[in-house]
């Protein structure tokens, strides 16, 4: 299963990867817009975006992406690693 995670914290990238190595997830983690951001967002099985912490011009291209993409998504305002935990359980 692949996941794309939008928004979180830079300090927490690596943590958010290896919680998705735990649950044999690959994941790429976007906590900035880069520049082409919606060439980067590819496909993947579960798009997560943290909420609190992503600019509205971010949330609605990741939207964007994953409708045209078939991405599941799933919204939460929480960015720890609890939240993407649960998130995960949820969705594998």
């Amino acid at each position: 299963m692949s996941v794309i995670i939008v928004g979180g914290h830079d300090r927490m990238v690596r943590q958010y990867i290896d919680i998705c190595k735990c649950y044999k997830c690959k994941a790429k983690v976007f906590t900035r817009m880069p520049a082409d951001f919606k060439n980067k967002i590819g496909n993947a099985d579960l798009m997560v975006l943290f909420t609190n912490t992503v600019s509205h011009k971010m949330v609605s291209g990741a939207t964007q992406e994953a409708k045209k993409n078939n991405i599941k998504m799933v919204h939460c305002h929480s960015s720890s690693s609890c939240a993407l935990k649960r998130i995960l359980e949820e969705h594998h």
